[in-house]
């Protein structure tokens, strides 16, 4: 698996490419999306959160692997939703993915995941050696 930077002016320029590649708007709107995240650091962990407003929070996979955070589900498209009712549709069910690298080295067997009113958070402790450490510095008089 390959990283990618996320950079949301140039993400802009390839949606506008894939929307006019893909034969238009109804094909263009299914693919795959990279939710947004937030990273922080705590004294003992890292707290990654990424908005995921509907999603079923039972249908996200969550994997770290060599201090790379990957996040990734899927939500079906209901079939009882008549296409004709629309004047407009923007908004679909879809796939997404993120992987992102992770500021320090983590302990990813004891990750935790929370999700509330839309926001997905995972909190993954530090490993000891990335842990902030205090020293006292003696001066000589």
């Amino acid at each position: 698996m390959s990283l990618i930077r996320w950079q949301p002016v140039s993400d802009i320029f390839e949606d506008i490419d894939d929307f006019f590649a893909s034969g238009g708007p109804r094909r263009a709107i299914s693919r795959t999306f990279a939710p947004a995240v937030n990273i922080r650091q705590t004294d003992d962990s890292v707290v990654v959160d990424t908005p995921l407003p509907g999603i079923d929070p039972a249908k996200v996979d969550i994997t770290i692997e060599n201090d790379v955070l990957t996040i990734e589900g899927r939500e079906e498209k209901k079939s009882e939703i008549e296409e004709k009712d629309y004047s407009r549709r923007e908004w679909t069910m879809q796939s997404f993915h993120r992987s992102v690298a992770l500021p320090v080295a983590v302990q990813s067997d004891d990750a935790q995941a929370s999700y509330q009113n839309g926001v997905l958070t995972i909190t993954i402790p530090k490993r000891e050696e990335a842990k902030a450490k205090k020293v006292s510095v003696k001066v000589k008089e």
